[in-house]
């Protein structure tokens, strides 16, 4: 059964007199206890479709239609209050930086203990008990003393963890992290994919993995979702995406992957051209410009979702061929 189904969601940021169509006619789900990663370039739409599920979108922003459905209840329709009550509840969030998103003029126990304010019952002795047992479980050491610390007194791997710390206050049923691994380490990188296979093993929540980095999704997702131009032009099994991508922009993001190169490459790879201009909406495939396999009816008709297997899909004209 889908936790979390996206049904045709469109999205448009008005910018001046225009509108940037950042999302169009997008659908996904996730299952319970699933973990689905979201790949493509900057500016593909990632963050934005993260962003908007636990509807923390900016003011310039407008759904155009769709449906976000959380356990059966579309988001999009809720008031703002009983939004509210599932954020951090049910749904949590880890930012791309965590030190934009943990206040700096607090301490980190003061957060900890003022997000459990949901928690009547428990004394602010408990919440701080339960703040320390939470960064003891994602691997902070000391963490009674370090309680009392500032985020600028963490490293950046760190202040991940407690922010992860901070979604799981609650019984988590989805995660959604931008970029967990951005700017961390081999090392941080491997500890924090490790932390988030025993978060789904130990807290079974569902979760949606924002990332460039393919390594990632190989190592901790089920499924892959690979956006281009505010579309999803393939979704499938992981294994079944990496070993026979059938898009042609998904052959080439993962053709650019370090993790495929060979000792003896020179030449780093890359995708000539740009993402279209989204404030002009394509008549064919947005990613005809830069495609190697482009031909005459690429330009001018969008192309269908063609079903592969039953769970693996991609919109290309040529995707049963490829």
């Amino acid at each position: 059964m889908a936790l979390l189904e996206i049904a045709g969601l469109s999205i448009d940021f008005r910018v001046s007199d225009a509108a940037i169509h950042a999302i169009r006619h997008v659908s996904l789900s996730i299952a319970e206890g699933r973990i689905v990663g979201l790949v493509g370039e900057s500016g593909s739409g990632k963050t934005t479709l993260g962003l908007a599920i636990p509807r923390l979108l900016p003011a310039n922003a407008v759904v155009a239609g769709g449906a976000i459905r959380f356990g059966g209840v579309d988001l999009l329709h809720l008031p703002p209050d009983a939004m509210r009550d599932l954020r951090g509840e049910r749904i949590a969030m880890v930012f791309q930086d965590p030190m934009n998103t943990l206040n700096p003029v607090l301490s980190i126990g003061t957060q900890m203990t003022d997000i459990q304010f949901r928690h009547a019952g428990r004394s602010r002795r408990e919440k701080r008990e339960h703040a320390a047992a939470l960064l003891a479980r994602v691997g902070i050491p000391d963490p009674e003393r370090r309680l009392h610390d500032f985020p600028h007194q963490f490293s950046g791997g760190m202040r991940q963890r407690i922010s992860i710390a901070m979604a799981l206050s609650a019984r988590l049923d989805l995660l959604i992290a931008d970029e967990p691994t951005t700017a961390l380490d081999a090392t941080l990188e491997a500890q924090m994919l490790d932390l988030l296979r025993d978060l789904r093993r130990d807290f079974s929540c569902a979760a949606l993995i924002i990332t460039h980095h393919l390594g990632v999704v190989a190592e901790l997702c089920d499924e892959v979702a690979v956006m281009y131009a505010g579309e999803i032009v393939e979704h499938g099994p992981v294994e079944a995406v990496f070993a026979r991508p059938r898009h042609p922009y998904a052959q080439a993001l993962l053709s650019c992957d370090p993790g495929r190169l060979t000792p003896d490459t020179r030449v780093f790879p890359t995708i000539p051209g740009q993402l279209p201009d989204l404030s002009i909406l394509p008549t064919g495939c947005p990613f005809a410009p830069r495609c190697k396999r482009v031909f005459e009816l690429c330009d001018r008709q969008v192309p269908p979702l063609v079903a592969l297997t039953p769970d693996h899909r991609a919109r290309c004209h040529l995707a049963a061929d490829a």
